[in-house]
């Protein structure tokens, strides 16, 4: 989830921003995709997700939220988790995928804001662009790694974790409340713990000049 209202009084930011999410959405789920892909299930392959095309990524109902909410998400990346060569830590590389696909994203656009940054204006709309790449793909990769069910980071537990322990149970039946909660209640300590993990990641990538 990333929140475009910042770029609402700007039509055209707001456009790029758009674009931009479009963007990292797709390369997120299509990660998680060609992961279950690698490890044997077909899933999202026969289902036409085995792609980088953003269209096929995006929830109609998320598009809907970030044109009018300006934040939204975009449809799970499906796969069969009995398909996967390891039935313990197969559904842990598939959720991996997204994240991991998250700073790949990162280095790429900001290595390429730093190469081609100096020699263009910070208002011109590709400058823009791939800044709002670095920042929404950073924040992506954190937000994503937060332990809550659906997130990407639940499966980190249920991978430690046995499958009949309590707190994995207890992730899988109110993780969603507990994220809804979090989002209505807690935006000033997720706020923190997002820019605290993006200039973590940016730092680690020598990339901390970008903010």
């Amino acid at each position: 989830m990333f929140s475009l209202n910042t770029l609402a009084t700007d039509p055209l930011l707001f456009v790029v921003g758009f674009l931009a999410l479009a963007v990292s959405i797709g390369v997120h789920e299509f990660a998680h995709v060609l992961s279950a892909y690698l490890q044997g299930d077909l899933t999202g392959k026969l289902m036409g997700r085995l792609t980088l095309n953003p269209i096929k990524h995006l929830d109609p109902i998320g598009t809907i939220a970030i044109v009018l909410a300006g934040i939204g998400w975009g449809k799970p990346a499906p796969y069969n988790p009995f398909n996967l060569r390891s039935r313990r830590w197969g559904p842990l590389l598939v959720a991996l995928g997204g994240p991991v696909s998250n700073l790949i994203m990162v280095l790429l656009a900001g290595y390429a804001l730093l190469i081609i940054g100096p020699n263009l204006p910070v208002t011109n709309l590709l400058i823009r662009f791939l800044a709002t790449l670095v920042v929404l793909n950073a924040a992506l990769a954190v937000f994503n790694l937060l332990p809550i069910t659906p997130l990407d980071g639940s499966h980190i537990i249920e991978a430690i974790l046995p499958p009949n322990h309590p707190l994995v149970a207890w992730l899988q039946r109110y993780g969603m409340f507990l994220l809804i909660g979090l989002l209505l209640v807690g935006g000033g300590l997720l706020q923190s713990y997002l820019f605290g993990g993006v200039r973590i990641i940016l730092t680690i990538f020598g990339l901390r000049s970008l903010i």
